[in-house]
């Protein structure tokens, strides 16, 4: 009865840790759960925050606290695999860039999943992974590189707006099937957005498109998750 008591118990602490790593991080460790693979879960869910933080109610995703959690996953021999959810409406261009960038440097099997939307600099964080899915009802919006604030120095402020937009669009046709030149057609189109250019895409579009590999939900985004993991460790017993 102890026994029981104490199981209980136990079980109910990582429960309550598991809770506060994801209140706090966005994050979970799917092999805790007994599964097949050592899969880390990572979210990308509301504003993506940078430097500056964003307004006490507003959701956010903070890459300070990303950074170290993929740096971590990189090292840690037990996990073999990453699965990361999308639902953001882009924010801070540098943090996104940051993130995306550690993400795609990762050695083991990625997986993204656009849950909702992955909108603005969300698109180079949905095509980081090596394996992109996206809903059915899921979006995503790209568009030019937008600034607040005061510019001092019209020209110059400019071209480094184009610069920071080339970047986000060398990476994301350098992580995806679109070509650079058809993403900046779809970033300068002035036909769909009201008050603004760029282009929406729904599921479907955005795979024929070529940004995202295909359209799915959580069981084919674990599934292709659980092949890759499975193919890269017979290569490792190969070597071996």
């Amino acid at each position: 009865m102890n026994q029981e008591k104490v199981s209980a118990e136990d079980r109910q602490k990582e429960r309550n840790q598991e809770n506060e790593e994801i209140r706090e991080m966005g994050t979970l460790d799917l092999n805790s759960r007994g599964g097949k693979h050592g899969i880390q879960l990572l979210t990308i869910i509301g504003e993506i925050e940078g430097h500056e933080a964003v307004s006490g109610n507003t959701k956010a995703t903070k890459y300070e606290h990303l950074l170290p959690r993929l740096a971590e996953i990189e090292e840690d021999d037990d996990v073999e695999g990453v699965l990361i959810l999308l639902n953001t409406l882009g924010g801070d261009v540098e943090a996104g860039l940051a993130i995306a960038e550690m993400i795609a440097s990762l050695s083991k099997p990625t997986v993204s999943l656009v849950l909702g939307g992955s909108h603005s600099i969300g698109g180079p964080l949905a095509v980081s992974a090596d394996y992109s899915f996206i809903v059915p009802t899921g979006t995503m919006i790209v568009h030019p590189v937008r600034s607040t604030g005061m510019f001092i120095g019209v020209i110059q402020s400019y071209r480094n707006m184009e610069k920071t937009q080339d970047r986000i669009a060398r990476f994301i046709a350098g992580h995806s099937s679109v070509s650079q030149e058809r993403l900046l057609e779809l970033m300068l189109d002035s036909t769909q957005l009201v008050k603004d250019v760029g282009t929406l895409l729904e599921g479907e579009e955005a795979v024929k498109e070529g940004i995202i590999d295909e359209v799915g939900g959580i069981s084919q985004a674990l599934a292709k998750l659980h092949e890759m993991i499975g193919e890269r460790r017979k290569n490792t017993c190969k070597k071996d």
